[in-house]
């Protein structure tokens, strides 16, 4: 049973009990300590080194008064004649201060507009730094990206064909007489003979 290792948790020993170990070898310098200063103690009272203390005057040699009560009163009358004032606390008052949106003499002035030249200027810098300097930095040991489909152009709002014949695509031609006949035998066949063999075969296999 003195095996059992008896770790606090969440710790894992790898090589025996290190607390048990620790707790045993604090315990034994805690009785070598005790032991030194018992035998030192009993040394000293062999060898009857006794400090006593130190004798205290209690009462004044010229007076005879006791040294404490005047040094007691001394002391009252040193505190009674400090100079002591009362600290009045007052919580902060509030600062009224005037308000800048209903005074403009308080604003700030305005800054002066920006000239033509200057206004040109800034949007100079602003256009390259859009469309060079930040892409350039991004885009900084990585590839280019593949550039994508263009836009799409837009609708033409063109007038409408319905109102305006000559915008309307040109009729188409009349069929010829063997175009119809042909055109007549497909339909008859498809009718009289295909339609029939489908619908027949689409029951047999329903």
């Amino acid at each position: 049973m003195s095996e059992i290792l008896q770790l606090p948790s969440g710790y894992l020993s790898p090589v025996g009990d290190y607390s048990r170990h620790n707790t045993q070898a604090l315990g034994g310098v805690s009785h070598l300590w005790s032991d030194f200063f018992a035998r030192a103690l009993a040394a000293q009272q062999e060898e009857g080194v006794v400090r006593e203390p130190l004798p205290v005057e209690e009462v004044d040699v010229q007076t005879g008064e006791p040294i404490t009560g005047s040094q007691t009163l001394a002391q009252i009358q040193s505190q009674r004649l400090c100079n002591v004032t009362d600290t009045e606390v007052a919580p902060p008052e509030p600062l009224f201060l005037p308000i800048a949106e209903f005074e403009l003499d308080l604003l700030d002035k305005p800054a002066p507009p920006f000239s033509a030249a200057e206004l040109i200027e800034q949007q100079r810098q602003l256009d390259i730094s859009n469309n060079w300097v930040r892409p350039v930095v991004m885009s900084q040991g990585h590839p280019h990206p593949e550039p994508g489909p263009a836009p799409a152009s837009r609708p033409l709002h063109l007038p409408i064909a319905e109102l305006e014949r000559k915008l309307l695509d040109p009729a188409a031609e009349p069929f010829d007489e063997a175009t119809l006949a042909k055109q007549q035998h497909d339909l008859d066949f498809d009718i009289q003979w295909a339609r029939p063999v489908v619908l027949n075969n689409v029951r047999i296999a329903a």
